[in-house]
């Protein structure tokens, strides 16, 4: 646990700390229905401001004297593009009509909705994590330029997920986030099938390691219902995020899709916001280092997917936090256990680990490792939650002392190849191989390295490099990185061979000794552009170093010749996006970053 007092741990960068607001369900609600309250979104009756709202709010409908009230942003990213947000306008509905009957004013707002599988179509899935901070930015236009008092966040995919903490983290309003829900897989042929298996089964064709046949009958069966991805991809490990971090209620994390806890969370996230809107308790007041600690130890205990890093570090950014997520994931490594075991990182379904209590369940098995004295947004201290939480199935969410895996799930490693950040993600598998060094064979796309390997040019005992996906070089962390591991397990390469990238992984790979998020990226003149063909690499996994087996000296007079490539997709939003990211040591957030020629 990172030793920080009491005073430490609710300290904020805006003033005291914050302890004063009755819990869920206390004996001191909120006045409902008071009006004529100071709140930000109210304004002297009949000036501009005033004037020209009530103008806008009678032809909607609204009384003057309700428009006196908190004024609640419901944060929507419903879109018809994919199953993942195709439920979020029924649920809006729900927590719009909780959120009056609490004695407040909700309006929907919207957002961009980028799913892997629809919205990765474009610019070789550049849009992705560019979109992250689309919807942190649209989150900001609505209810900054609003000035609305609170927030509920319905989050569901990969990427609102992130992009709405973060939008918390900088407004710093009373917010709530609402986890949505996983989709139901399906069967294909008497065996489960879910999104992930579709993925793997259509990379697989490619290398003549599955029949066109079976992924098409796959790919019919695979989703159910609404929701994300089943597996404990990024959508739910970023959900136990929320919870660990104290934004999301206590218990919402992981759920069934339009279940009815789910629409019980939903409601009782609608009554809650009020409370904390009355309250004045902000995201800054939560997230605080013990609780970026927390969810830490959290990812690392489910073997979460390796985006968590940067999203995390991406939040604490934008909440002005000095927090190094990095380290901090470095140092607790070695000491915290996988204790839950879900697909793809070990044999248990989605459904077993929430009925076992989810992140609670986590989180009270990991209870003597983390700060307890931090607070959540039922205004309760974590240690008052896990109070009244008891164990229900230690066999699907474990003891310390009885893990699935004792070695880390996700290990950052350094050395010359990546002096800033490099990730590989082990999940539970005890790896044959954990130090690996062979020649480098290079590849400037992921489709030249897929077709490499249909080619047998890709041979067992390489190390594959695949270079020019980072956050300016993908841009966006685009290229399709995840292609390439899928294609080399069809080949049959996947525990032979090593890759190296400065892209990232799909939350759902978990297969062979990958080393993602290389930094500094190839596009600024990181070592990965100056590794040539036959150049010896070596992955250590115990000694946590990966690197490039060349004299320093002549990695310096490579560097000194190197020019930078012309960028990718320089148009539009993408442009934008890559003249302005900071590296993954920041979060990938969009700030004034660096030279697209300096390394570092």
């Amino acid at each position: 646990m990172i030793p920080i007092d009491r005073a430490d741990s609710l300290q904020t960068p805006d003033g005291p700390p914050r302890g004063n607001l009755a819990p869920a369900g206390g004996s001191e609600p909120p006045p409902v229905g008071r009006v004529g309250a100071r709140f930000r979104s109210n304004f002297p009756k009949g000036s501009y401001l005033w004037s020209v709202r009530n103008a806008q709010w009678q032809a909607l409908g609204l009384k003057e004297e309700d428009c006196e009230k908190p004024k609640i942003a419901v944060v929507n990213s419903s879109s018809e593009l994919a199953s993942c947000y195709s439920h979020l306008d029924k649920v809006a509905a729900v927590v719009k009509q909780a959120i009056r009957d609490a004695g407040a004013i909700p309006f929907e707002i919207r957002t961009a909705a980028p799913s892997d599988f629809i919205t990765g179509a474009g610019a070789r899935g550049a849009y992705m994590l560019g979109a992250r901070d689309l919807v942190t930015n649209d989150i900001e236009v609505a209810v900054e330029g609003a000035q609305l008092d609170g927030m509920v966040c319905l989050t569901s995919c990969d990427k609102t997920v992130p992009g709405q903490l973060m939008a918390a983290a900088r407004l710093n309003i009373p917010t709530i986030v609402v986890p949505c829900g996983y989709q139901a897989s399906g069967s294909y042929q008497g065996h489960h099938c879910d999104i992930e298996e579709v993925f793997i089964g259509a990379m697989h064709v490619v290398t003549g390691a599955m029949d066109l046949d079976t992924v098409v009958g796959m790919s019919r069966e695979a989703i159910r219902s609404p929701g994300v991805c089943s597996g404990m991809g990024t959508a739910n490990s970023m959900h136990i995020v929320c919870e660990a971090l104290g934004l999301a209620l206590p218990g919402s994390a992981p759920v069934a899709a339009m279940s009815p806890k789910m629409m019980a969370d939903v409601r009782a996230a609608g009554r809650r916001i009020v409370e904390l809107v009355w309250a004045d308790l902000k995201p800054r007041d939560i997230l605080v280092p013990g609780a970026f600690a927390n969810a830490v130890r959290a990812v690392l205990a489910v073997g979460g997917s390796v985006n968590c890093v940067k999203h995390l570090q991406a939040v604490a950014t934008e909440a002005g936090s000095p927090v190094d997520v990095y380290a901090l994931f470095e140092k607790f490594a070695a000491e915290t256990p996988v204790i839950a075991g879900v697909r793809p990182v070990g044999d248990h379904t989605i459904e077993a680990f929430e009925a076992a209590g989810g992140a609670q369940g986590v989180l009270k098995q990991l209870q003597p490792l983390l700060d307890t004295r931090v607070l959540s947004v039922s205004g309760r201290t974590l240690a008052e939650e896990l109070a009244a939480f008891e164990a229900r199935d230690m066999q699907t969410i474990r003891a310390l002392d009885q893990p699935f895996a004792k070695l880390p799930a996700i290990v950052v490693l350094r050395g010359n190849m990546c002096p800033d950040t490099g990730i590989v993600k082990t999940g539970i598998a005890v790896r044959k191989t954990r130090q690996f060094t062979g020649p480098a064979i290079c590849y400037g796309t992921s489709d030249a390295a897929v077709a490499a390997i249909k080619s047998g040019e890709i041979q067992a005992g390489h190390v594959v490099v695949m270079r020019g996906a980072g956050t300016k070089g993908g841009p966006a962390m685009g290229g399709g990185a995840s292609r390439v591991v899928f294609a080399l397990d069809g080949a049959g390469l996947g525990d032979s061979v090593a890759l190296l990238t400065d892209g990232h992984l799909s939350g759902l790979v978990c297969k062979g000794l990958v080393v993602a998020e290389i930094s500094p990226e190839a596009a600024i003149g990181g070592t990965l552009a100056l590794v040539r063909n036959d150049d010896s690499i070596t992955v250590d996994l115990d000694a946590r170093l990966c690197n490039l087996n060349v004299d320093a000296a002549e990695i310096q007079t490579r560097r000194e010749a190197w020019t930078p490539p012309p960028p990718m997709f320089d148009t539009g939003w993408l442009q934008i996006y890559r003249r302005n990211v900071s590296n993954t040591a920041r979060g990938a957030v969009l700030v004034q970053s660096e030279s697209p020629s300096s390394p570092g």
